[in-house]
Protein backbone atom coordinates (compact mmCIF):
# COMPACT_ATOMS: atom_id res chain seq x y z
CA UNK A 1 0.00 0.00 0.00
CA UNK A 2 1.15 3.49 -0.86
CA UNK A 3 -0.71 5.82 1.49
CA UNK A 4 1.39 8.89 0.87
CA UNK A 5 0.99 9.60 -2.84
CA UNK A 6 -1.46 12.40 -3.70
CA UNK A 7 -4.78 11.56 -5.26
CA UNK A 8 -8.16 13.20 -5.74
CA UNK A 9 -11.49 11.73 -4.81
CA UNK A 10 -14.36 13.45 -6.56
CA UNK A 11 -17.98 13.02 -5.43
CA UNK A 12 -17.33 9.67 -3.81
CA UNK A 13 -16.30 8.01 -7.09
CA UNK A 14 -14.13 4.90 -7.17
CA UNK A 15 -11.43 5.35 -9.83
CA UNK A 16 -9.16 2.84 -11.57
CA UNK A 17 -6.39 3.48 -14.11
CA UNK A 18 -4.72 0.84 -16.27
CA UNK A 19 -1.20 -0.38 -15.35
CA UNK A 20 -0.68 1.98 -12.46
CA UNK A 21 -3.81 0.81 -10.67
CA UNK A 22 -5.24 3.00 -7.96
CA UNK A 23 -8.36 2.88 -5.84
CA UNK A 24 -9.45 6.11 -4.20
CA UNK A 25 -11.32 5.59 -0.98
CA UNK A 26 -12.82 8.51 0.94
CA UNK A 27 -11.05 9.49 4.14
CA UNK A 28 -12.96 10.25 7.34
CA UNK A 29 -15.01 13.49 7.27
CA UNK A 30 -12.54 15.10 9.67
CA UNK A 31 -9.95 15.08 6.89
CA UNK A 32 -12.02 17.59 4.96
CA UNK A 33 -12.14 19.96 7.92
CA UNK A 34 -8.49 19.76 8.90
CA UNK A 35 -7.04 19.84 5.43
CA UNK A 36 -5.55 16.37 5.25
CA UNK A 37 -5.63 14.26 2.11
CA UNK A 38 -9.19 13.73 0.94
CA UNK A 39 -8.54 10.18 -0.18
CA UNK A 40 -6.54 7.08 0.54
CA UNK A 41 -4.29 6.09 -2.34
CA UNK A 42 -3.77 2.36 -2.74
CA UNK A 43 -1.34 1.19 -5.40
CA UNK A 44 -2.75 -2.10 -6.60
CA UNK A 45 0.63 -3.16 -7.95
CA UNK A 46 1.48 -3.74 -4.28
CA UNK A 47 -1.85 -5.40 -3.59
CA UNK A 48 -0.65 -8.97 -4.39
CA UNK A 49 1.20 -9.27 -1.12
CA UNK A 50 -2.03 -9.29 0.81
CA UNK A 51 -4.43 -10.63 -1.88
CA UNK A 52 -6.17 -14.01 -1.66
CA UNK A 53 -4.37 -16.78 -3.55
CA UNK A 54 -7.19 -17.15 -6.06
CA UNK A 55 -6.69 -13.49 -7.01
CA UNK A 56 -3.66 -14.09 -9.20
CA UNK A 57 -2.58 -10.52 -9.88
CA UNK A 58 -3.70 -7.02 -9.32
CA UNK A 59 -4.13 -6.70 -13.07
CA UNK A 60 -6.53 -9.63 -13.24
CA UNK A 61 -8.49 -8.20 -10.31
CA UNK A 62 -8.78 -4.84 -11.98
CA UNK A 63 -9.59 -6.36 -15.36
CA UNK A 64 -12.50 -8.20 -13.87
CA UNK A 65 -13.67 -5.13 -12.05
CA UNK A 66 -13.42 -3.01 -15.20
CA UNK A 67 -15.91 -5.23 -17.02
CA UNK A 68 -18.68 -4.10 -14.70
CA UNK A 69 -17.42 -0.60 -14.07
CA UNK A 70 -20.19 1.98 -14.18
CA UNK A 71 -19.97 5.02 -16.49
CA UNK A 72 -18.91 7.41 -13.72
CA UNK A 73 -15.49 5.74 -13.65
CA UNK A 74 -14.80 7.34 -17.01
CA UNK A 75 -15.94 10.83 -15.98
CA UNK A 76 -13.87 13.71 -17.39
CA UNK A 77 -11.41 15.45 -15.06
CA UNK A 78 -12.67 18.30 -12.93
CA UNK A 79 -12.01 21.50 -14.90
CA UNK A 80 -13.07 23.93 -12.21
CA UNK A 81 -10.67 26.71 -11.27
CA UNK A 82 -9.22 26.08 -7.82
CA UNK A 83 -9.05 29.14 -5.53
CA UNK A 84 -7.82 29.43 -1.95
CA UNK A 85 -8.88 32.42 0.18
CA UNK A 86 -6.46 33.50 2.91
CA UNK A 87 -8.00 35.05 6.04
CA UNK A 88 -5.91 35.27 9.19
CA UNK A 89 -8.30 37.54 11.11
CA UNK A 90 -9.95 36.18 14.24
CA UNK A 91 -12.66 38.85 14.10
CA UNK A 92 -14.49 39.75 10.92
CA UNK A 93 -14.06 43.23 9.48
CA UNK A 94 -15.33 44.72 6.24
CA UNK A 95 -12.59 42.97 4.26
CA UNK A 96 -13.40 39.52 5.63
CA UNK A 97 -17.14 40.04 5.16
CA UNK A 98 -16.50 40.77 1.49
CA UNK A 99 -14.58 37.50 1.24
CA UNK A 100 -17.46 35.65 2.88
CA UNK A 101 -19.83 37.12 0.27
CA UNK A 102 -17.49 36.04 -2.52
CA UNK A 103 -17.17 32.51 -1.19
CA UNK A 104 -20.94 32.23 -0.98
CA UNK A 105 -21.55 33.58 -4.47
CA UNK A 106 -18.76 32.27 -6.71
CA UNK A 107 -20.25 29.47 -8.78
CA UNK A 108 -19.22 26.09 -7.38
CA UNK A 109 -19.86 24.63 -10.83
CA UNK A 110 -16.92 26.70 -12.06
CA UNK A 111 -14.76 27.04 -8.95
CA UNK A 112 -13.40 24.64 -6.36
CA UNK A 113 -13.23 26.87 -3.29
CA UNK A 114 -10.85 26.52 -0.37
CA UNK A 115 -10.13 28.80 2.57
CA UNK A 116 -7.30 28.99 5.08
CA UNK A 117 -8.44 30.53 8.36
CA UNK A 118 -7.06 31.10 11.81
CA UNK A 119 -8.85 29.09 14.53
CA UNK A 120 -8.99 30.36 18.08
CA UNK A 121 -11.19 30.92 21.08
CA UNK A 122 -13.02 33.01 20.20
CA UNK A 123 -12.62 33.17 16.43
CA UNK A 124 -15.89 34.38 14.91
CA UNK A 125 -14.30 34.90 11.49
CA UNK A 126 -13.23 31.25 11.41
CA UNK A 127 -16.72 30.21 12.52
CA UNK A 128 -18.23 32.21 9.63
CA UNK A 129 -15.93 30.46 7.17
CA UNK A 130 -16.92 27.08 8.60
CA UNK A 131 -20.60 27.91 8.04
CA UNK A 132 -20.19 28.54 4.29
CA UNK A 133 -21.48 25.48 2.40
CA UNK A 134 -19.43 23.74 -0.26
CA UNK A 135 -15.97 25.09 0.59
CA UNK A 136 -13.02 23.22 2.07
CA UNK A 137 -11.65 24.95 5.17
CA UNK A 138 -8.08 24.40 6.33
CA UNK A 139 -7.23 25.67 9.83
CA UNK A 140 -3.90 27.49 9.64
CA UNK A 141 -1.61 29.13 12.19
CA UNK A 142 -0.57 32.42 10.58
CA UNK A 143 1.45 33.48 13.59
CA UNK A 144 0.81 36.37 15.99
CA UNK A 145 -0.67 39.62 14.76
CA UNK A 146 1.89 42.43 14.86
CA UNK A 147 -0.60 45.22 14.21
CA UNK A 148 -0.23 48.17 16.57
CA UNK A 149 2.50 46.44 18.58
CA UNK A 150 5.71 48.01 19.81
CA UNK A 151 9.03 46.78 18.39
CA UNK A 152 9.66 44.83 21.58
CA UNK A 153 6.20 43.23 21.43
CA UNK A 154 6.75 42.33 17.79
CA UNK A 155 10.07 40.64 18.56
CA UNK A 156 8.55 38.74 21.48
CA UNK A 157 5.60 37.66 19.36
CA UNK A 158 7.82 36.44 16.53
CA UNK A 159 10.13 34.57 18.89
CA UNK A 160 7.26 32.76 20.55
CA UNK A 161 5.02 32.11 17.57
CA UNK A 162 7.25 31.89 14.51
CA UNK A 163 8.29 28.20 14.68
CA UNK A 164 4.72 26.90 14.88
CA UNK A 165 3.52 29.36 12.25
CA UNK A 166 6.35 28.39 9.88
CA UNK A 167 5.46 24.73 10.21
CA UNK A 168 1.81 25.49 9.58
CA UNK A 169 2.65 27.59 6.52
CA UNK A 170 4.80 24.82 5.06
CA UNK A 171 1.87 22.51 5.61
CA UNK A 172 -0.38 24.96 3.81
CA UNK A 173 2.08 25.08 0.90
CA UNK A 174 1.89 21.28 0.68
CA UNK A 175 -1.90 21.52 0.80
CA UNK A 176 -1.88 24.04 -2.09
CA UNK A 177 0.34 21.79 -4.20
CA UNK A 178 -1.68 18.69 -3.33
CA UNK A 179 -4.96 20.30 -4.33
CA UNK A 180 -3.37 22.04 -7.33
CA UNK A 181 -4.65 25.44 -6.20
CA UNK A 182 -4.29 27.95 -9.03
CA UNK A 183 -5.13 31.28 -7.38
CA UNK A 184 -4.47 32.55 -3.87
CA UNK A 185 -6.82 35.39 -2.87
CA UNK A 186 -5.89 37.35 0.25
CA UNK A 187 -6.89 40.53 2.05
CA UNK A 188 -4.47 43.44 2.36
CA UNK A 189 -3.75 42.68 6.03
CA UNK A 190 0.04 42.31 6.29
CA UNK A 191 -0.03 38.69 7.48
CA UNK A 192 -2.43 37.73 4.70
CA UNK A 193 -0.65 39.61 1.92
CA UNK A 194 2.83 38.35 2.85
CA UNK A 195 1.58 34.78 3.23
CA UNK A 196 -0.13 35.05 -0.14
CA UNK A 197 2.97 35.96 -2.14
CA UNK A 198 5.28 33.60 -0.21
CA UNK A 199 2.92 30.69 -0.77
CA UNK A 200 2.57 31.63 -4.44
CA UNK A 201 6.36 31.57 -4.82
CA UNK A 202 6.54 28.15 -3.13
CA UNK A 203 3.73 26.57 -5.11
CA UNK A 204 3.47 28.31 -8.49
CA UNK A 205 -0.04 29.61 -7.79
CA UNK A 206 -1.04 33.15 -8.74
CA UNK A 207 -1.17 35.73 -5.93
CA UNK A 208 -4.08 38.20 -5.74
CA UNK A 209 -4.16 40.82 -2.97
CA UNK A 210 -7.58 42.39 -2.44
CA UNK A 211 -7.03 45.93 -1.12
CA UNK A 212 -9.74 47.65 0.92
CA UNK A 213 -7.76 50.79 1.75
CA UNK A 214 -6.07 53.45 -0.33
CA UNK A 215 -2.30 53.25 -0.66
CA UNK A 216 -0.45 55.26 1.96
CA UNK A 217 3.06 55.93 3.18
CA UNK A 218 2.00 54.50 6.55
CA UNK A 219 2.01 50.99 5.09
CA UNK A 220 4.84 48.82 6.38
CA UNK A 221 7.77 47.34 4.48
CA UNK A 222 6.37 43.83 4.61
CA UNK A 223 3.06 44.59 2.92
CA UNK A 224 4.78 46.85 0.36
CA UNK A 225 7.12 43.98 -0.43
CA UNK A 226 4.07 41.76 -0.95
CA UNK A 227 2.31 44.29 -3.21
CA UNK A 228 5.37 44.43 -5.44
CA UNK A 229 5.35 40.66 -5.95
CA UNK A 230 1.61 40.06 -6.35
CA UNK A 231 0.24 38.98 -9.71
CA UNK A 232 -2.80 41.17 -9.10
CA UNK A 233 -3.69 44.05 -6.77
CA UNK A 234 -7.45 44.55 -6.73
CA UNK A 235 -8.90 47.75 -5.30
CA UNK A 236 -12.46 47.99 -3.99
CA UNK A 237 -13.00 51.04 -6.21
CA UNK A 238 -11.35 52.68 -9.18
CA UNK A 239 -10.14 55.37 -6.83
CA UNK A 240 -8.44 52.88 -4.52
CA UNK A 241 -6.83 51.12 -7.49
CA UNK A 242 -5.55 54.45 -8.81
CA UNK A 243 -3.69 55.15 -5.56
CA UNK A 244 -1.57 52.02 -6.14
CA UNK A 245 -0.79 53.01 -9.72
CA UNK A 246 0.20 56.48 -8.50
CA UNK A 247 2.45 54.82 -5.89
CA UNK A 248 4.39 53.14 -8.70
CA UNK A 249 2.90 49.66 -8.92
CA UNK A 250 2.54 48.18 -12.40
CA UNK A 251 -0.73 49.38 -13.98
CA UNK A 252 -1.23 46.07 -15.80
CA UNK A 253 -1.37 44.30 -12.42
CA UNK A 254 -3.72 46.77 -10.72
CA UNK A 255 -7.47 46.21 -11.11
CA UNK A 256 -10.73 47.44 -9.58
CA UNK A 257 -13.73 45.39 -8.53
CA UNK A 258 -16.44 47.33 -6.72
CA UNK A 259 -17.58 46.03 -3.35
CA UNK A 260 -21.04 44.62 -2.72
CA UNK A 261 -23.61 44.05 -0.02
CA UNK A 262 -26.46 41.57 0.30
CA UNK A 263 -29.59 43.67 -0.39
CA UNK A 264 -31.78 40.98 1.17
CA UNK A 265 -30.33 41.85 4.59
CA UNK A 266 -31.56 45.45 4.34
CA UNK A 267 -35.34 45.80 4.49
CA UNK A 268 -36.51 49.37 3.74
CA UNK A 269 -40.03 48.52 4.95
CA UNK A 270 -38.90 48.28 8.58
CA UNK A 271 -40.97 50.32 11.03
CA UNK A 272 -38.98 53.43 12.03
CA UNK A 273 -40.72 53.74 15.42
CA UNK A 274 -38.68 51.14 17.40
CA UNK A 275 -35.39 52.68 16.28
CA UNK A 276 -36.49 56.18 17.21
CA UNK A 277 -37.78 54.99 20.57
CA UNK A 278 -34.46 53.27 21.35
CA UNK A 279 -32.68 56.57 20.72
CA UNK A 280 -35.12 58.73 22.65
CA UNK A 281 -35.76 60.94 19.62
CA UNK A 282 -39.03 62.96 19.86
CA UNK A 283 -41.73 62.30 17.26
CA UNK A 284 -41.37 64.59 14.28
CA UNK A 285 -37.78 65.57 15.06
CA UNK A 286 -35.54 65.47 11.96
CA UNK A 287 -32.99 62.68 12.40
CA UNK A 288 -29.59 62.46 10.72
CA UNK A 289 -27.68 59.20 11.17
CA UNK A 290 -23.94 58.59 10.87
CA UNK A 291 -22.38 55.13 11.28
CA UNK A 292 -18.62 54.54 11.31
CA UNK A 293 -15.60 54.02 13.50
CA UNK A 294 -14.77 57.30 15.19
CA UNK A 295 -11.56 58.88 13.97
CA UNK A 296 -10.67 62.17 12.34
CA UNK A 297 -10.85 61.01 8.71
CA UNK A 298 -14.51 59.99 8.95
CA UNK A 299 -15.64 63.61 9.09
CA UNK A 300 -17.60 63.59 12.35
CA UNK A 301 -16.19 66.94 13.47
CA UNK A 302 -17.27 68.55 10.21
CA UNK A 303 -20.71 66.96 10.50
CA UNK A 304 -21.18 68.30 14.04
CA UNK A 305 -20.12 71.75 12.82
CA UNK A 306 -22.67 71.55 9.98
CA UNK A 307 -25.39 70.65 12.48
CA UNK A 308 -24.86 74.00 14.22
CA UNK A 309 -25.83 75.70 10.94
CA UNK A 310 -28.95 73.54 10.64
CA UNK A 311 -30.26 74.00 14.18
CA UNK A 312 -31.62 77.57 13.71
CA UNK A 313 -34.05 76.23 11.08
CA UNK A 314 -34.69 72.86 12.76
CA UNK A 315 -34.32 73.37 16.55
CA UNK A 316 -35.33 69.74 17.30
CA UNK A 317 -32.91 68.16 14.83
CA UNK A 318 -30.94 65.17 16.11
CA UNK A 319 -27.62 63.81 14.89
CA UNK A 320 -27.06 60.21 15.94
CA UNK A 321 -23.42 59.10 15.82
CA UNK A 322 -23.00 55.32 15.95
CA UNK A 323 -19.59 53.72 16.43
CA UNK A 324 -16.69 53.39 18.82
CA UNK A 325 -13.37 55.20 19.05
CA UNK A 326 -10.56 54.01 16.80
CA UNK A 327 -8.09 53.36 18.28
CA UNK A 328 -9.99 52.58 21.45
CA UNK A 329 -7.89 55.01 23.52
CA UNK A 330 -8.06 57.91 21.03
CA UNK A 331 -10.65 59.88 23.00
CA UNK A 332 -12.54 60.82 19.83
CA UNK A 333 -15.99 60.54 21.43
CA UNK A 334 -14.95 62.80 24.29
CA UNK A 335 -13.54 65.40 21.89
CA UNK A 336 -16.68 65.31 19.73
CA UNK A 337 -18.90 65.85 22.78
CA UNK A 338 -16.74 68.79 23.84
CA UNK A 339 -16.92 70.25 20.33
CA UNK A 340 -20.74 69.90 20.23
CA UNK A 341 -21.12 71.55 23.62
CA UNK A 342 -18.77 74.39 22.69
CA UNK A 343 -20.89 75.35 19.66
CA UNK A 344 -24.18 75.02 21.49
CA UNK A 345 -25.61 71.79 20.11
CA UNK A 346 -24.64 69.30 22.82
CA UNK A 347 -28.27 68.27 23.41
CA UNK A 348 -28.81 67.69 19.66
CA UNK A 349 -26.08 65.04 19.26
CA UNK A 350 -26.58 61.46 20.47
CA UNK A 351 -23.63 59.10 20.83
CA UNK A 352 -24.65 55.44 20.93
CA UNK A 353 -21.32 53.62 20.82
CA UNK A 354 -21.27 50.31 18.98
CA UNK A 355 -24.71 49.02 17.92
CA UNK A 356 -25.78 45.81 16.20
CA UNK A 357 -29.22 47.05 15.05
CA UNK A 358 -27.98 49.26 12.22
CA UNK A 359 -30.89 48.44 9.90
CA UNK A 360 -33.40 49.57 12.56
CA UNK A 361 -31.48 52.81 13.08
CA UNK A 362 -31.34 53.47 9.34
CA UNK A 363 -35.08 52.87 9.13
CA UNK A 364 -35.50 55.50 11.85
CA UNK A 365 -33.46 58.24 10.15
CA UNK A 366 -34.43 60.81 7.53
CA UNK A 367 -30.95 61.28 6.06
CA UNK A 368 -27.72 59.32 6.30
CA UNK A 369 -24.50 61.34 6.35
CA UNK A 370 -20.83 60.48 6.58
CA UNK A 371 -18.53 63.20 5.19
CA UNK A 372 -15.48 60.92 5.29
CA UNK A 373 -12.30 62.03 3.55
CA UNK A 374 -10.84 59.77 0.84
CA UNK A 375 -13.23 56.89 1.59
CA UNK A 376 -11.99 53.82 -0.37
CA UNK A 377 -15.54 52.64 -1.12
CA UNK A 378 -18.08 53.17 1.65
CA UNK A 379 -20.09 50.02 2.26
CA UNK A 380 -22.25 51.99 4.69
CA UNK A 381 -23.39 54.23 1.82
CA UNK A 382 -24.64 51.19 -0.10
CA UNK A 383 -26.37 49.94 3.06
CA UNK A 384 -28.15 53.27 3.56
CA UNK A 385 -29.18 53.27 -0.10
CA UNK A 386 -30.51 49.72 0.27
CA UNK A 387 -32.65 51.06 3.13
CA UNK A 388 -33.97 53.77 0.76
CA UNK A 389 -32.30 56.57 2.69
CA UNK A 390 -30.68 59.53 0.88
CA UNK A 391 -26.97 60.05 1.48
CA UNK A 392 -25.01 63.25 2.15
CA UNK A 393 -21.24 62.85 1.74
CA UNK A 394 -18.16 64.25 -0.05
CA UNK A 395 -17.04 64.37 -3.67
CA UNK A 396 -13.71 62.62 -3.11
CA UNK A 397 -12.33 59.11 -2.71
CA UNK A 398 -14.45 56.22 -3.93
CA UNK A 399 -17.68 57.82 -2.66
CA UNK A 400 -18.84 59.15 -6.09
CA UNK A 401 -18.56 55.60 -7.48
CA UNK A 402 -21.23 54.56 -4.97
CA UNK A 403 -23.38 57.64 -4.39
CA UNK A 404 -24.61 59.24 -7.60
CA UNK A 405 -24.86 62.97 -6.93
CA UNK A 406 -28.31 64.39 -7.53
CA UNK A 407 -29.85 60.94 -7.91
CA UNK A 408 -29.50 59.14 -4.59
CA UNK A 409 -27.55 61.67 -2.56
CA UNK A 410 -25.86 65.04 -2.45
CA UNK A 411 -22.06 65.45 -2.40
CA UNK A 412 -19.99 68.48 -1.45
CA UNK A 413 -16.26 69.30 -1.57
CA UNK A 414 -14.07 68.34 1.40
CA UNK A 415 -13.81 71.02 4.08
CA UNK A 416 -16.80 73.04 2.86
CA UNK A 417 -18.99 73.06 5.99
CA UNK A 418 -21.50 75.51 4.46
CA UNK A 419 -22.07 73.25 1.44
CA UNK A 420 -22.40 70.20 3.68
CA UNK A 421 -25.03 71.97 5.82
CA UNK A 422 -26.86 73.19 2.69
CA UNK A 423 -27.11 69.64 1.33
CA UNK A 424 -28.47 68.37 4.63
CA UNK A 425 -31.02 71.19 4.76
CA UNK A 426 -32.13 70.52 1.17
CA UNK A 427 -33.08 66.95 2.07
CA UNK A 428 -34.50 67.71 5.53
CA UNK A 429 -36.79 70.32 3.96
CA UNK A 430 -38.08 68.11 1.13
CA UNK A 431 -39.71 64.76 2.08
CA UNK A 432 -40.64 64.05 -1.57
CA UNK A 433 -37.01 64.44 -2.66
CA UNK A 434 -35.92 62.11 0.13
CA UNK A 435 -38.37 59.49 -1.15
CA UNK A 436 -37.20 59.95 -4.72
CA UNK A 437 -33.53 59.64 -3.79
CA UNK A 438 -34.27 56.63 -1.59
CA UNK A 439 -36.05 54.72 -4.36
CA UNK A 440 -33.24 55.42 -6.83
CA UNK A 441 -30.62 54.39 -4.28
CA UNK A 442 -32.25 51.01 -3.69
CA UNK A 443 -32.47 50.33 -7.43
CA UNK A 444 -28.81 51.34 -7.85
CA UNK A 445 -27.74 48.85 -5.17
CA UNK A 446 -29.78 46.07 -6.79
CA UNK A 447 -28.20 46.81 -10.16
CA UNK A 448 -24.56 47.49 -9.31
CA UNK A 449 -23.67 46.38 -5.79
CA UNK A 450 -24.87 42.79 -5.49
CA UNK A 451 -22.70 39.81 -4.49
CA UNK A 452 -23.54 38.16 -7.80
CA UNK A 453 -22.10 41.07 -9.79
CA UNK A 454 -18.98 41.14 -7.62
CA UNK A 455 -18.50 37.36 -7.98
CA UNK A 456 -18.91 37.65 -11.75
CA UNK A 457 -16.27 40.38 -11.92
CA UNK A 458 -13.81 38.30 -9.92
CA UNK A 459 -14.54 35.20 -12.02
CA UNK A 460 -13.61 37.19 -15.13
CA UNK A 461 -10.44 38.47 -13.44
CA UNK A 462 -9.41 34.96 -12.37
CA UNK A 463 -9.81 33.84 -15.97
CA UNK A 464 -7.59 36.65 -17.25
CA UNK A 465 -4.94 35.85 -14.64
CA UNK A 466 -4.74 32.24 -15.77
CA UNK A 467 -4.89 32.97 -19.52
Amino acid sequence: MDLSAPAHWRSGKLCLTLCNWRIYVPSPPSALLFGYSQCTHINLLDFNACAPRNLLTARSFAKGFEQCAPDFMHAPPDKRTRVLFINSALFAGADTWIHFLLLRNLSQDKFELHAAGQPGSPAPAFDELRAIPGIVLRPTNFGPSLWERSKLQKLAGLAGGLPAAAASMLGLAAYIRHHRIEILHSTDRPRDAIACVVLAALTGAKALIHVHVNYGEWMGRGVNWAFGRADAIVGVSKHTASTFVEAGYRPDRVHAVLNAIDPARWDPSLDPAPGRASLGVPDGAPLILSVARLFRGKGHFELVSALALIKPKHPNVRLVIVGSDYPADSGTTRMLKEHASAIGIGENVIFTGQRSDIAALMAACDVFSLPSFEEPFGLVFAEAMAMKRPVVALTNGGTPEVVEHGKCGLLSPPGDIDALAANLLTLLNDPALRTQFGAYGRSRVEQYFTPQRMASDFAALYSRMLA
